[in-house]
């Protein structure tokens, strides 16, 4: 059954108040949560931060007084909003940030998987899958920094089994020149309504696991751990530029308003459909009729303003956003794409690029002295003589990216050799990595 926002009576604004009883609510219980509860808690913060900031760039580049304080009232609620949200993780000593993070890279393969399985323009899917294939070897590298930091959890008691942690396209090869992270945009008349949601759930939820790991990179004390956020740290920044970059950058300021609130229905009226916790269905439940006043009142200023009717922007919701396994199909992507790279705003395999490409020196640079993200792995198979893996569905889909052949790094040079024979791969031969201890 369909649903139209634009039709449905919310709660009026001046009853969204909420007090700081009702506000700090308690958190869900680490031992007996659902991974994809967890996951849908920590995408509704990201939602929720990235709608406010909007409102707050909005108010920033507009005179209008009265447009201001529909703006400020709007995103007090939402403050709120997010602070119920992210209230709902545990505190520290039920859930360390390691573990945390554990969570936030569960949600950036499995949402990203949904998103790339249901995204109707083939450009935009594959931009998709490019992003994933490196969230998901992040995982798999956060999973073995988990084991080593020893805190008596490993990875599978977070995710449970609904996400392989195996190689994907290994980090060290992730890092590439900036102007190689910039995509095609799609733009508001041509592009597909389930498109620009998917979009902007993906700028979103990898904003804020950039915005995340910028600010928590810092608080381990172990080396190797602090090393290891710094390198990913930045890679969710390419993401970012990667995923905005698809966003029509011709979108007025109103219609955008009214996009962000129709993306919070969206996704409050998707989990409410699949939320397993009552009491934190309930908080969806709130959420969207509150959402639903909000973009009523972005609705009424778009009339207002553009004299556009809001009808002709949003279309009602046929599909609902669910976490679901994904492991057959991200088997499939790892076997066919794990050697892509970028050029511009298209995807190739690495060793399709001409001698002397900028993805080279910046390769050359980045990595000089090695790169945190295989010093884990190697740690992790000095300590314990392997690696942390979760392959449930049997080997790794590519042989050579098999722990027993060398490792993702010299498997994925390996892959690429067999893959496309006409042309090697231009490797970097770093110097050794110094020991960066646990």
């Amino acid at each position: 059954m369909s649903f139209n926002p634009l039709a449905e009576r919310g709660i009026p604004l001046a009853k969204q108040l909420r007090s700081w009883s009702e506000l700090n609510v308690e958190p869900y219980r680490t031992e007996d949560v659902h991974p994809y509860t967890r996951c849908r808690v920590i995408v509704m913060n990201g939602i929720e931060v990235e709608s406010i900031m909007f409102s707050h760039q909005f108010a920033r580049n507009t005179p209008d007084v009265e447009l201001k304080q529909r703006l400020a009232l709007v995103r007090r609620i939402e403050q709120q909003q997010q602070k119920a949200v992210n209230w709902l993780l545990p505190g520290e000593k039920q859930e360390n940030a390691v573990e945390i993070t554990i969570g936030y890279e569960q949600v950036a393969v499995d949402l990203t998987a949904w998103l790339a399985r249901n995204e109707p323009d083939p450009y935009l899917r594959q931009c998709y899958e490019f992003g994933l294939l490196e969230d998901f070897d992040h995982l798999y590298r956060y999973a073995n920094l988990m084991d080593l930091m020893g805190n008596g959890r490993r990875a599978r008691e977070i995710t449970g089994d609904y996400t392989e942690i195996t190689p994907g396209r290994p980090t060290i090869f992730e890092h590439r020149d900036p102007r190689d992270d910039l995509r095609r945009p799609m733009t508001k008349v041509a592009a597909h309504r389930q498109s620009i949601l998917n979009a902007m759930t993906l700028v979103s939820s990898e904003q804020q696991t950039m915005n995340y790991y910028m600010n928590f990179g810092n608080r381990p004390t172990e080396p190797l751990a602090r090393a290891l956020y710094l390198e990913i740290a930045e890679i969710e920044e390419q993401h970012v530029t990667h995923y905005e970059s698809l966003l029509d950058p011709e979108q007025g300021w109103a219609t955008n308003w009214l996009q962000h609130e129709n993306h919070e229905c969206w996704l409050y009226w998707s989990f409410m459909q699949t939320e397993v916790d009552p009491r934190i269905r309930a908080i969806w439940e709130l959420h969207l009729n509150m959402e639903i006043e909000h973009l009523q009142i972005a609705a009424r200023f778009v009339e207002e303003s553009e004299g556009v009717d809001p009808a002709s922007l949003i279309a009602p919701y046929d599909r609902a956003m669910t976490f679901e396994e994904n492991k057959t199909y991200l088997r499939q992507l790892v076997e066919w794409q794990v050697d892509l790279t970028a050029w511009d705003s298209e995807f190739l395999p690495v060793d399709q690029l001409p001698e002397g490409h900028r993805y080279f020196d910046y390769q050359a640079t980045v990595n000089r002295g090695g790169a945190p993200s295989e010093e884990v792995i190697r740690q992790h198979r000095e300590r314990f003589g392997e690696e942390y893996r979760l392959e449930t569905d049997g080997p790794h889909p590519v042989v050579s990216l098999r722990e027993e052949d060398g490792g993702a790094k010299l498997g994925y040079e390996r892959n690429m050799r067999a893959k496309h024979p006409q042309g090697a791969a231009q490797t970097i031969d770093a110097e050794p990595t110094p020991a960066l201890a646990i």
